[in-house]
Protein backbone atom coordinates (compact mmCIF):
# COMPACT_ATOMS: atom_id res chain seq x y z
CA UNK A 1 0.00 0.00 0.00
CA UNK A 2 0.75 3.66 -0.35
CA UNK A 3 1.88 5.43 2.32
CA UNK A 4 -0.50 7.52 4.65
CA UNK A 5 0.53 11.05 5.46
CA UNK A 6 -0.66 13.47 8.30
CA UNK A 7 0.65 16.39 10.44
CA UNK A 8 0.81 16.85 13.86
CA UNK A 9 0.43 20.14 14.53
CA UNK A 10 3.17 22.85 12.92
CA UNK A 11 6.04 20.66 13.42
CA UNK A 12 5.30 17.37 12.71
CA UNK A 13 4.73 14.73 9.55
CA UNK A 14 3.74 11.23 10.65
CA UNK A 15 4.24 8.35 7.93
CA UNK A 16 1.78 5.32 8.30
CA UNK A 17 3.20 2.39 5.68
CA UNK A 18 1.27 0.30 6.62
CA UNK A 19 -2.08 -0.69 8.95
CA UNK A 20 -0.50 -3.91 10.51
CA UNK A 21 2.74 -4.87 11.33
CA UNK A 22 4.56 -7.16 8.86
CA UNK A 23 8.38 -7.40 8.01
CA UNK A 24 7.58 -5.41 4.57
CA UNK A 25 6.14 -2.88 6.50
CA UNK A 26 8.90 -2.27 8.87
CA UNK A 27 11.27 -2.79 5.72
CA UNK A 28 9.52 0.08 4.00
CA UNK A 29 9.46 2.15 7.08
CA UNK A 30 13.32 1.27 7.80
CA UNK A 31 14.24 2.34 4.26
CA UNK A 32 12.55 5.26 4.30
CA UNK A 33 13.76 6.57 7.62
CA UNK A 34 17.71 5.34 6.53
CA UNK A 35 16.81 7.64 2.79
CA UNK A 36 15.78 10.69 4.82
CA UNK A 37 18.62 10.55 7.24
CA UNK A 38 21.16 10.17 4.14
CA UNK A 39 19.21 13.15 2.25
CA UNK A 40 19.61 15.57 5.07
CA UNK A 41 16.76 17.94 4.16
CA UNK A 42 16.85 20.92 5.87
CA UNK A 43 14.74 21.97 8.36
CA UNK A 44 14.56 18.41 9.63
CA UNK A 45 14.90 17.74 13.48
CA UNK A 46 14.25 14.55 14.42
CA UNK A 47 13.38 11.13 12.67
CA UNK A 48 11.66 8.90 14.70
CA UNK A 49 10.91 5.16 13.02
CA UNK A 50 8.58 2.77 14.54
CA UNK A 51 6.92 -0.67 13.72
CA UNK A 52 5.24 0.17 10.71
CA UNK A 53 5.41 3.78 10.72
CA UNK A 54 7.81 7.08 11.49
CA UNK A 55 7.27 10.55 12.39
CA UNK A 56 9.65 13.55 11.47
CA UNK A 57 9.57 16.88 13.67
CA UNK A 58 10.57 20.10 11.29
CA UNK A 59 11.09 23.48 11.63
CA UNK A 60 8.30 25.59 9.94
CA UNK A 61 10.48 28.30 9.91
CA UNK A 62 12.87 26.25 7.70
CA UNK A 63 10.83 24.40 5.43
CA UNK A 64 7.44 24.31 4.71
CA UNK A 65 4.75 21.73 5.56
CA UNK A 66 4.17 21.21 1.96
CA UNK A 67 7.62 21.13 0.88
CA UNK A 68 8.64 18.64 3.24
CA UNK A 69 5.88 16.40 2.10
CA UNK A 70 6.95 16.54 -1.54
CA UNK A 71 10.59 15.78 -0.09
CA UNK A 72 9.49 12.69 1.90
CA UNK A 73 6.97 11.45 -1.16
CA UNK A 74 9.88 11.87 -3.53
CA UNK A 75 11.88 9.40 -1.34
CA UNK A 76 9.00 7.09 -0.71
CA UNK A 77 8.99 6.76 -4.67
CA UNK A 78 12.50 6.19 -4.66
CA UNK A 79 12.76 3.59 -1.91
CA UNK A 80 9.69 1.30 -3.53
CA UNK A 81 12.72 0.51 -6.06
CA UNK A 82 15.64 -0.60 -3.38
CA UNK A 83 16.49 -3.68 -2.47
CA UNK A 84 14.90 -5.39 0.70
CA UNK A 85 18.61 -6.38 2.01
CA UNK A 86 20.24 -4.64 5.27
CA UNK A 87 23.05 -4.93 7.15
CA UNK A 88 22.69 -5.93 10.64
CA UNK A 89 23.77 -8.16 13.39
CA UNK A 90 22.46 -11.32 15.40
CA UNK A 91 22.46 -11.04 18.72
CA UNK A 92 21.95 -14.28 21.34
CA UNK A 93 19.87 -13.31 24.28
CA UNK A 94 20.15 -15.64 27.46
CA UNK A 95 16.47 -15.11 28.79
CA UNK A 96 16.12 -17.38 32.38
CA UNK A 97 12.26 -18.11 32.04
CA UNK A 98 9.91 -18.86 34.76
CA UNK A 99 12.18 -16.84 37.04
CA UNK A 100 11.25 -16.28 40.69
CA UNK A 101 11.54 -12.28 40.20
CA UNK A 102 8.87 -11.99 37.38
CA UNK A 103 6.25 -14.56 39.24
CA UNK A 104 6.74 -13.02 42.52
CA UNK A 105 5.65 -9.44 40.39
CA UNK A 106 2.65 -11.39 38.39
CA UNK A 107 1.14 -12.93 41.71
CA UNK A 108 0.79 -9.89 43.24
CA UNK A 109 -1.18 -8.39 40.31
CA UNK A 110 -3.45 -11.78 39.43
CA UNK A 111 -6.64 -9.59 40.05
CA UNK A 112 -5.47 -7.33 36.77
CA UNK A 113 -5.13 -10.79 34.81
CA UNK A 114 -7.42 -12.38 32.03
CA UNK A 115 -7.02 -15.93 34.68
CA UNK A 116 -5.84 -15.24 37.64
CA UNK A 117 -5.39 -18.82 38.06
CA UNK A 118 -2.95 -19.60 36.08
CA UNK A 119 0.83 -17.61 35.58
CA UNK A 120 1.59 -15.70 32.52
CA UNK A 121 3.50 -18.65 30.53
CA UNK A 122 0.46 -21.00 31.63
CA UNK A 123 -2.09 -18.53 29.71
CA UNK A 124 -0.01 -17.91 26.77
CA UNK A 125 -0.02 -21.51 26.52
CA UNK A 126 -3.30 -22.48 26.47
CA UNK A 127 -4.60 -19.20 24.21
CA UNK A 128 -2.07 -20.37 21.51
CA UNK A 129 -3.00 -23.86 21.67
CA UNK A 130 0.20 -25.27 22.49
CA UNK A 131 0.73 -27.86 25.42
CA UNK A 132 1.77 -26.41 27.73
CA UNK A 133 4.65 -24.15 29.15
CA UNK A 134 7.78 -26.18 27.63
CA UNK A 135 6.27 -26.04 24.59
CA UNK A 136 5.33 -22.64 24.81
CA UNK A 137 9.30 -21.36 25.72
CA UNK A 138 10.29 -23.80 22.70
CA UNK A 139 7.99 -21.44 20.31
CA UNK A 140 9.27 -18.27 21.59
CA UNK A 141 12.85 -19.03 21.97
CA UNK A 142 12.54 -21.58 18.97
CA UNK A 143 12.78 -18.86 16.20
CA UNK A 144 14.85 -15.46 16.00
CA UNK A 145 12.88 -12.01 15.85
CA UNK A 146 13.61 -8.75 14.44
CA UNK A 147 13.74 -5.39 16.32
CA UNK A 148 11.15 -3.14 15.03
CA UNK A 149 11.38 -0.19 17.34
CA UNK A 150 13.61 1.17 20.02
CA UNK A 151 11.34 3.49 22.74
CA UNK A 152 8.36 3.98 24.84
CA UNK A 153 11.19 4.09 27.51
CA UNK A 154 14.68 4.36 27.14
CA UNK A 155 16.44 1.61 25.40
CA UNK A 156 13.16 -1.13 25.51
CA UNK A 157 12.87 -3.47 22.40
CA UNK A 158 10.11 -4.16 20.52
CA UNK A 159 10.03 -7.50 18.39
CA UNK A 160 8.33 -8.92 16.09
CA UNK A 161 8.90 -12.72 15.40
CA UNK A 162 10.08 -14.01 12.10
CA UNK A 163 7.96 -17.06 11.74
CA UNK A 164 4.91 -16.84 8.95
CA UNK A 165 1.40 -15.74 10.34
CA UNK A 166 0.26 -18.74 11.37
CA UNK A 167 2.64 -19.03 13.64
CA UNK A 168 2.70 -15.69 15.35
CA UNK A 169 2.63 -15.30 19.09
CA UNK A 170 -0.61 -13.72 20.04
CA UNK A 171 -1.13 -12.43 24.01
CA UNK A 172 -3.18 -9.70 24.89
CA UNK A 173 -1.94 -7.73 27.71
CA UNK A 174 -3.04 -7.15 31.04
CA UNK A 175 -6.24 -5.85 31.73
CA UNK A 176 -5.09 -3.46 34.06
CA UNK A 177 -1.55 -2.14 33.76
CA UNK A 178 0.54 -3.61 36.57
CA UNK A 179 2.80 -0.40 38.61
CA UNK A 180 5.57 -2.67 38.96
CA UNK A 181 7.83 -4.53 36.59
CA UNK A 182 11.32 -6.11 37.23
CA UNK A 183 14.09 -4.41 35.31
CA UNK A 184 15.28 -6.69 32.65
CA UNK A 185 12.24 -8.40 32.08
CA UNK A 186 10.94 -10.05 28.72
CA UNK A 187 7.50 -8.97 28.00
CA UNK A 188 4.70 -9.83 25.41
CA UNK A 189 1.68 -7.82 24.10
CA UNK A 190 -0.27 -9.02 21.34
CA UNK A 191 2.49 -10.12 18.83
CA UNK A 192 5.25 -7.95 20.13
CA UNK A 193 7.77 -9.37 22.62
CA UNK A 194 10.14 -7.05 24.61
CA UNK A 195 12.44 -6.19 27.28
CA UNK A 196 11.51 -3.97 30.26
CA UNK A 197 15.20 -2.03 29.71
CA UNK A 198 14.10 -0.61 33.43
CA UNK A 199 11.93 -1.21 36.29
CA UNK A 200 8.39 0.51 36.36
CA UNK A 201 4.64 0.26 35.59
CA UNK A 202 3.58 -2.10 32.82
CA UNK A 203 1.19 -4.33 30.79
CA UNK A 204 3.05 -7.02 29.07
CA UNK A 205 2.56 -10.47 30.56
CA UNK A 206 5.85 -11.64 31.72
CA UNK A 207 7.79 -14.77 30.63
CA UNK A 208 11.17 -14.54 31.91
CA UNK A 209 14.19 -12.36 32.81
CA UNK A 210 17.26 -11.45 31.27
CA UNK A 211 20.99 -11.20 33.11
CA UNK A 212 22.18 -9.12 30.56
CA UNK A 213 21.56 -5.10 30.67
CA UNK A 214 20.50 -3.38 27.36
CA UNK A 215 20.40 0.21 28.88
CA UNK A 216 23.14 1.77 30.97
CA UNK A 217 22.72 5.78 31.16
CA UNK A 218 25.85 5.86 33.30
CA UNK A 219 27.27 3.72 30.65
CA UNK A 220 29.73 1.76 33.20
CA UNK A 221 28.52 -1.87 31.59
CA UNK A 222 32.01 -2.72 29.06
CA UNK A 223 29.61 -3.24 26.27
CA UNK A 224 27.49 0.33 26.63
CA UNK A 225 30.30 2.92 27.40
CA UNK A 226 30.37 3.98 23.64
CA UNK A 227 26.43 4.07 23.97
CA UNK A 228 23.66 3.61 26.70
CA UNK A 229 21.22 2.21 24.45
CA UNK A 230 22.37 -1.46 23.62
CA UNK A 231 19.53 -1.91 21.33
CA UNK A 232 19.07 -0.16 17.25
CA UNK A 233 15.98 -1.20 14.92
CA UNK A 234 16.62 -4.12 12.55
CA UNK A 235 18.71 -6.05 15.13
CA UNK A 236 17.99 -10.15 14.82
CA UNK A 237 17.66 -11.38 18.33
CA UNK A 238 17.91 -15.21 19.39
CA UNK A 239 16.10 -15.63 22.69
CA UNK A 240 18.36 -18.61 24.43
CA UNK A 241 16.80 -20.47 27.61
CA UNK A 242 19.22 -20.64 30.92
CA UNK A 243 19.11 -21.77 34.30
CA UNK A 244 19.17 -20.16 37.37
CA UNK A 245 23.00 -21.06 37.51
CA UNK A 246 24.19 -19.26 34.19
CA UNK A 247 21.35 -16.05 35.31
CA UNK A 248 23.73 -15.67 38.42
CA UNK A 249 26.91 -16.09 36.27
CA UNK A 250 26.43 -13.70 33.82
CA UNK A 251 25.27 -11.51 36.39
CA UNK A 252 28.29 -11.81 38.19
CA UNK A 253 30.40 -11.54 34.33
CA UNK A 254 28.15 -8.38 33.90
CA UNK A 255 29.17 -6.38 37.19
CA UNK A 256 33.00 -7.68 37.22
CA UNK A 257 33.12 -6.21 33.17
CA UNK A 258 33.67 -9.62 31.58
CA UNK A 259 30.47 -10.27 30.19
CA UNK A 260 30.20 -9.68 25.93
CA UNK A 261 26.71 -10.57 24.16
CA UNK A 262 27.53 -12.90 21.44
CA UNK A 263 26.32 -10.92 18.37
CA UNK A 264 27.54 -11.74 14.96
CA UNK A 265 27.81 -8.94 11.80
CA UNK A 266 25.22 -10.36 9.11
CA UNK A 267 23.30 -9.58 5.87
CA UNK A 268 19.48 -10.01 6.09
CA UNK A 269 17.75 -10.10 2.26
CA UNK A 270 13.82 -10.15 2.81
CA UNK A 271 13.36 -12.51 -0.10
CA UNK A 272 15.62 -15.08 0.84
CA UNK A 273 13.95 -15.28 4.65
CA UNK A 274 10.02 -15.64 2.25
CA UNK A 275 11.48 -18.40 0.00
CA UNK A 276 12.36 -20.89 3.24
CA UNK A 277 11.92 -19.28 6.47
CA UNK A 278 12.82 -21.99 9.10
CA UNK A 279 16.18 -23.04 6.84
CA UNK A 280 16.87 -19.07 7.12
CA UNK A 281 16.26 -18.66 10.73
CA UNK A 282 18.67 -21.55 11.07
CA UNK A 283 21.58 -20.29 8.90
CA UNK A 284 20.95 -16.92 10.90
CA UNK A 285 21.50 -18.83 14.16
CA UNK A 286 24.78 -20.83 12.94
CA UNK A 287 25.94 -17.29 12.27
CA UNK A 288 25.68 -16.23 15.87
CA UNK A 289 27.34 -19.39 16.88
CA UNK A 290 29.93 -19.01 14.65
CA UNK A 291 29.00 -21.51 12.11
Amino acid sequence: MSNRYSFGGDEHLFVECDESMSLEAFFKSLSMTSAIRDSRIRGVTEICPANASFQIKFDPDVIKPDDILAEIQAIEKATTKAEPVINTRVVEIPVFYEDPWTHETLMRFRERHQDPQATDLEYAARINNLGGVGDFISAHSGAPWFVSMVGFVAGLPFMYQMVDRPRQLQVPKYLRPRTDTPKLTVGHGGCFSCIYSVRGAGGYQMFGITPMPIFDPEQKTSYLRDFMVFFRPGDIVKFRPIGRDEHDGIEGDVEAGRFVPIMRDVTFDLREFRKDIDGYNAKLEGEVHGG
